[in-house]
């Protein structure tokens, strides 16, 4: 019982990490930092920092198997480089809250996984709980409307979600062999490397640790040093947040993992309420419950079909 709480606490305490690191990070992608270089600074940065100490201290966590390697390429392609630059690209065009909301449809896609791909029997009640989620889904966008939000923004916070499904699954696979320390090295590395191949270093707008960024919202009157929120990203946005969830990963399921998660997108929404003053109307605050009443429901079905 203890273990099970204890990978709650985690996985409920890297929530709160990068709930908060969406808004920091969005300060940085409206001074002019694109999702790819904040994700390359994001991953590089962590990869160099994690993986020092980790290198210094525990050398034979390195050792990888022929059979285990593509297993960290996808995790690292996949599970750190995709998820973060589709989140970016989200929040930028959309509400942190709301893009968060989108991507936390996750758990519904291992749902899809278990059922369509290893065949497993679920129960009807995943019907109802997918059609709770999209219902709410179409009640956040307000489609009636003609579209209040954009269309890319939409778009990347749905292939967001797939990956941050992948993520869970091939963590879950992952940590049965292999602690969250080195996972987490191997997953920033790896994606580290895919930046540097599409985003060679020499070409990295380095103005941005100088230039001088508006805090925005409640915090309009003062300015901070990019350096300084790049420094926020990289440490408690990204490594400790990373390090919570992958441990909290190994002590329960990929699926309670995610759902877990969810509190997310909660946490985000009054960060970025507090903090930048965005607001959903009442359409949308009931389109984001019914979404996560549909996510729950998902989950139960899936602890229902093992």
């Amino acid at each position: 019982m203890w273990s099970r709480r204890k990978g709650e606490i985690l996985a409920l305490t890297g929530a709160v990490g990068f709930a908060f690191n969406g808004v920091v990070s969005k300060l940085l992608l409206t001074s002019g930092l694109s999702s790819p270089r904040l994700t390359q600074v994001r991953c590089g940065g962590a990869f160099l920092l994690l993986g020092a100490y980790v290198f210094l201290r525990y050398k034979h966590k390195f050792r990888t198997n022929k059979s285990e390697l593509p297993w960290l390429i996808a995790y690292g392609l996949v599970g750190f480089l995709a998820v973060q630059i589709f989140y970016f690209i989200a929040i930028t065009r959309m509400h942190v809250s709301i893009g968060l909301i989108i991507e936390f449809t996750a758990p519904i896609w291992i749902l899809f996984w278990l059922r369509y791909v290893l065949k497993k029997h679920v129960p009807s009640q995943m019907w109802i709980a997918i059609g709770l989620a999209f219902s709410g889904l179409l009640c956040i966008a307000q489609v009636w409307k003609g579209q209040t939000l954009d269309t890319i923004g939409v778009l990347a916070a749905l292939v967001d979600a797939v990956a941050l499904a992948v993520y869970f699954l091939l963590g879950e696979k992952l940590t049965k062999a292999r602690d969250a320390q080195s996972l987490s090295v191997f997953g920033f590395g790896i994606a580290t490397v895919g930046l540097l191949i599409a985003l060679p270093i020499w070409s990295f707008p380095i103005e941005i640790f100088t230039q001088s960024i508006n805090l925005q919202g409640r915090f309009s009157a003062y300015n901070l040093p990019g350096w300084v929120l790049v420094a926020w990203v990289i440490t408690m946005g990204t490594i400790a947040p990373y390090l919570f969830v992958v441990n909290g990963i190994k002590l329960l399921s990929a699926s309670t993992s995610s759902v877990m998660g969810m509190a997310e997108p909660v946490l985000a929404g009054v960060f970025a309420w507090w903090w930048l003053y965005e607001r959903w109307n009442f359409i949308q605050l009931v389109g984001g419950v019914v979404v996560l009443t549909g996510i729950v429901l998902a989950d139960r079905a899936r602890t229902a079909a093992r």
